[in-house]
């Protein structure tokens, strides 16, 4: 219920406000794009909100940065059904506690 909101504001975000210079982000992937794959991909929106907020706070100076992919339970992968895909838009890489997400980005027509 609260996920659609969010990523419209998120969308607004990446869209308009980083052209006026508030998009300044020490990871790969921003911010605002891990905000965007935990609200897609965690099934939590507590929890995917609580990382989101959690990376938010480490993007400053006192940390260095680098690659930091999101990552869910594995309880996502496992459930998930096996037939036809019409296209993938993350990878779910098994970690030892839980799973990194990678976006695919080989995909036609990626946002």
């Amino acid at each position: 219920m609260l996920r659609k909101p969010l990523s419209a504001a998120l969308r607004f975000y990446q869209k308009y406000l980083t052209l006026l210079g508030f998009g300044s982000c020490r990871y790969y992937p921003t911010c605002s794009e891990y905000a965007k794959w935990q609200l897609s991909t965690n099934p939590s929106l507590f929890q995917a909100l609580l990382h989101t907020f959690l990376r938010i706070l480490r993007c400053n100076q006192l940390f260095d940065g680098g690659i930091d992919y999101p990552k869910i339970s594995c309880s996502v992968v496992r459930g998930a059904t096996f037939g036809k895909v019409s296209r993938i838009r993350y990878w779910f890489v098994p970690r030892s506690r839980g799973c990194l997400v990678v976006k695919n980005i080989f995909q036609k027509g990626s946002q």
